[in-house]
């Protein structure tokens, strides 16, 4: 029934995975926990890996699931424990429609997470198992992942109306498309300011086609609030205003063949997204990129990325893919070494400028896990680093 990742791999969406098995296990060298973010949507797995009567698992914040896609297409998420005596779901059957506990044979509806059966009552005994739940979460699904929405501890069954389900912008009927999956041995809070850190680049990501650090030159960026009022704040972020991108690397320089203006916007709003909308006139490239909590002490980097440039150029998705699994792949080695590290709880330090997006990160954090604090931007702020 089981369906799993291996550890410490990049997943390509097209093309071939660039294995990092043979480097280092994940979880052997997990740094310390962090304080977690429930309450909202994250991707659990791709929504290719849940085929019809089929099931997978997965962790999210530390929460056991049980995945599937029932015989008519639906999909579910499951708490992967009977709430009867605590053996994982998957340990048992589904038939397309039904979940079937292995211990007992107590037959829970996926969706809802609601008992049908339980074989051991009699005619003589009153419990309805109806009134009987598993834990259920809400999954939908977006942009290729089956997104699950992880409520606060003690909220119970969700009924509120929800936040809606993340999702790539796209500015065209016509695109393609592709995604990478990199595990990452840090937790939430280091993969994200490790994600939005402009400093790196030249070290990290040398390469003919990217950056190298002759290439380093200072730069100038504005930044302005997110502040999603509308939802008290839920998703608040900030915004690296539109701009020119980097003369120094040579997969934006590519764009100039539509001779239209080029323009960059990049948002990141809570708890971990970050979107990147490139446009050239009609040509456009965007991506949502995810930091996604596995455990509070390690996550994943979920990219889903779309375009219309190149459209009809053959191979681009495999070429794109190639290269931008190298890019990912560069960083995951660089957590795996700095995590190493991390494991001795040193001290740390954040300098300005090229950190002040993690400073507003960890402020935001703090506001929505307390319910209260300002945005710490007041309004529109002038950035200038090197890279």
């Amino acid at each position: 029934m089981m369906s799993r990742r291996g550890v410490g791999r990049v997943d390509c969406g097209e093309g071939t995975g660039d294995g990092l098995s043979d480097l280092v296990q994940v979880a052997a060298v997990a740094g310390p926990p962090t304080e977690l973010i429930f309450g909202d949507w994250y991707p659990a797995l791709r929504a290719g890996e849940l085929r019809a009567g089929k099931t997978a698992k997965a962790m999210l914040l530390g929460v056991p699931l049980l995945l599937g896609r029932k015989t008519g297409g639906a999909v579910f998420a499951l708490r992967d424990l009977c709430p009867h005596r605590g053996i994982p779901l998957s340990a048992g059957w589904f038939d397309g429609e039904t979940v079937t506990c292995k211990y007992h044979g107590w037959r829970f509806e996926p969706c809802s997470g609601q008992c049908r059966e339980i074989p051991s009552l009699t005619s003589n005994e009153t419990l309805d198992p109806t009134k009987i739940f598993a834990n259920a979460f809400p999954c939908e699904e977006r942009d290729g992942y089956a997104w699950v929405y992880l409520p606060a501890a003690g909220t119970g069954r969700v009924q509120d109306t929800l936040p809606p389900v993340p999702e790539l912008p796209k500015f065209s009927a016509r695109f393609r498309s592709a995604h990478l999956v990199a595990e990452l041995p840090c937790n939430v809070d280091h993969g994200i300011i490790g994600l939005m850190d402009p400093a790196h680049g030249p070290f990290v990501h040398q390469a003919w086609w990217w950056r190298s650090q002759a290439s380093i030159h200072e730069k100038t960026k504005n930044f302005e609030p997110l502040e999603d009022r509308e939802n008290n704040g839920r998703n608040a972020g900030f915004r690296m205003s539109a701009h020119a991108p980097s003369g120094n690397s040579a997969p934006y320089k590519l764009l100039g063949v539509y001779g239209e203006p080029i323009t960059t916007t990049i948002d990141f709003v809570l708890p971990n997204r970050r979107y990147e909308t490139i446009r050239a006139g009609e040509k456009w490239f965007s991506s949502l990129t995810t930091v996604t909590p596995v455990t509070a002490s390690t996550c994943r980097i979920d990219v889903i990325a779309a375009w219309n440039v190149f459209y009809h150029v053959p191979f681009v998705t495999s070429i794109a893919t190639f290269f931008g699994a190298r890019f990912v792949r560069q960083d995951q080695e660089t957590m795996i070494e700095q995590a190493e590290g991390l494991r001795y709880n040193p001290g740390l330090m954040l300098i300005d400028d090229a950190d002040k997006p993690a400073k507003w990160y960890f402020a935001l954090k703090q506001a929505r896990l307390k319910g209260t604090g300002e945005h710490p931007l007041s309004g529109p702020v002038t950035l200038h680093w090197r890279s």
